[in-house]
């Protein structure tokens, strides 16, 4: 009985100095207590970092993990890591948890393990809509001056990056300036002020002008500048999206087909402007819904698309030449307002000249694109071309009749019956007897009837000199010396004549030559 009384009190003893170690020796313990969860299991991608007795401050711990990190890494650029943070909540009557620094000890293990990407500071350079990324300013400044020096032989410019104030946001803009303008401090330091600047601008504007002789022009370049707007930001980009210099310099310079509009000029044919703009004939079809073949009719002013090769960034640059030349005066046209703008007549031939100039002239990736004449000296005056000619826009014409198939066309044909013309001077469209015919356009009728191989025919003379002729007729309607407007009945279709079947022949003659009706139908 003794013997279990001491143990009793031995075990009593015991308990009451675990109770004071727990109590003194382990502050981490927690005692339980009814708040709701009071344990927090912390995973980071998925692995075990620690656990909390709280989560209020687990965002300043990743943080906190995220900058030591970044820092063993050891670079200024952007770090991509995967951190997907997850807890596990519970209620416990005690439990052992980790100080702070150890779970983000344990974090910044995990974080390196994950770290996947590396975001590079770098510059992203757009022109149009294209877009190449660099890895630093010098990369940008070389592909700039890269795409600038072929047009630079004496080095004479250089390219600056300036802030773009237009811009609510920080975007640099690419300009070219003459290295000669960069004025230094001390000459900044020695220009005029106040008072002296006013007598200088005053002097200035009442100083005479005096005229340049051919040796004071600056030969060669004078102005050079992007035809394009180069937009260069910061940003920071992914290893395997930069571009090297190379690359960019390939991307932003190589030509490449852009389509531009082409305005037609007096004398142009379609295969001329092929020529001159290096197309093929059956790519300018395609591409413009308003030529059907090669044989289509183009009228001065009509826009057509064309494909020119040319470069993303386009340089523009200006240079002082001054040469001996032959030249040509302007045509000179003299309006008629009685004749047909299809009427003209030439007065003069023209007659070159001789003569000495200074002129600056205008260029886009190498092709001439304007020339002004600042100072000329004539040895030789050009005697210029005079053309008289009609102002009247003329009529036009119209098909004679409804519907019809077209049966046979104009020029050399298989004859289609004996005695027929191998020449067709006209169209034919096969249509039921009766058919009414109109008048293609308003005119005197020259002819009335019988015309041999015509059959029963109509000839009609019109203000513009032209003459139409419908042929095979069953009946006319219409008189000689009759005047008759466009649209105006005047036969009935038929198969008189050197006929195959029903059918009206239809001619358009000027000065008395059979031309392809087809060209003149409105």
């Amino acid at each position: 009985m003794h013997l279990y009384k001491k143990l009793k009190l031995c075990y009593i003893e015991a308990a009451a100095i675990a109770l004071a170690v727990c109590a003194f020796l382990f502050p981490s313990i927690q005692l339980f207590k009814h708040t709701g969860n009071n344990f927090f299991t912390v995973q980071l991608n998925g692995i075990s970092v620690g656990n909390l007795g709280t989560i209020e401050r687990l965002d300043a711990l990743v943080t906190e993990a995220r900058r030591q990190v970044v820092q063993e890494i050891g670079n200024d650029e952007l770090v991509f890591i995967d951190t997907d943070i997850t807890t596990e909540g519970s209620e416990k009557l005690w439990a052992v948890v980790d100080d702070e620094q150890t779970v983000i000890d344990n974090m910044v293990e995990v974080m390196k393990d994950n770290t996947r990407k590396t975001l590079h500071r770098s510059y992203t350079v757009k022109v149009n809509e294209t877009a190449v990324n660099l890895g630093s300013y010098d990369e940008v400044h070389e592909l700039l001056e890269q795409a600038l020096s072929p047009y630079d032989a004496q080095n004479q410019y250089q390219v600056q990056l300036e802030l773009d104030q237009d811009r609510e946001i920080n975007v640099l803009e690419a300009v070219i300036s003459l290295r000669e303008e960069v004025l230094s401090d001390e000459e900044d330091f020695t220009k005029s002020a106040g008072i002296t600047a006013d007598l200088d601008a005053m002097f200035a504007a009442v100083e005479p002008v005096v005229e340049r002789g051919f040796e004071d022009f600056a030969v060669g370049l004078t102005d050079i500048a992007y035809a394009e707007k180069i937009e260069v930001v910061e940003a920071y980009l992914l290893e395997e999206e930069l571009n090297s210099v190379e690359e960019a310099v390939n991307l932003v310079t190589k030509e490449q087909e852009t389509q531009i509009i082409y305005k037609v000029v007096s004398g142009d044919t379609l295969s001329q402007i092929c020529l001159t703009n290096n197309i093929p004939m059956d790519e300018l079809i395609a591409i413009n819904d308003a030529l059907e073949d090669e044989n289509t009719m183009i009228r001065v002013d009509q826009e057509l698309v064309i494909t020119v090769p040319e470069p993303e960034l386009s340089i523009m640059w200006e240079e002082e030449q001054v040469y001996t030349e032959d030249y040509e005066a302007e045509v000179q046209y003299i309006p008629n307002d009685e004749w047909y703008t299809t009427q003209k007549v030439t007065l003069q031939e023209p007659s070159a000249g001789r003569r000495k100039v200074a002129a600056v002239i205008s260029y886009r990736n190498g092709q001439e694109v304007g020339r002004e004449i600042l100072k000329e000296q004539v040895y030789a005056e050009a005697v210029p071309k005079i053309i008289e000619r009609g102002t009247k826009i003329p009529p036009t014409y119209i098909k004679p009749i409804s519907g019809g198939r077209l049966s046979s066309g104009f020029g050399a044909r298989s004859a289609p019956t004996k005695g027929a013309s191998t020449n067709h001077k006209g169209i034919d469209w096969a249509v039921p007897i009766g058919t009414r015919v109109v008048a293609s356009n308003a005119g005197t009728v020259v002819h009335a009837g019988w015309a041999s191989g015509y059959g029963y025919a109509v000839y009609i003379n019109h203000a513009d000199g032209r003459q139409t002729r419908y042929g095979h007729l069953s009946k006319v309607l219409v008189k000689t010396g009759q005047t008759v407007s466009q649209g105006e009945r005047i036969a009935l279709s038929g198969n008189t004549g050197r006929s195959t079947g029903p059918h009206v022949h239809f001619e358009i003659r000027i000065n008395g030559s059979a031309v392809n009706p087809l060209k003149y139908l409105n």
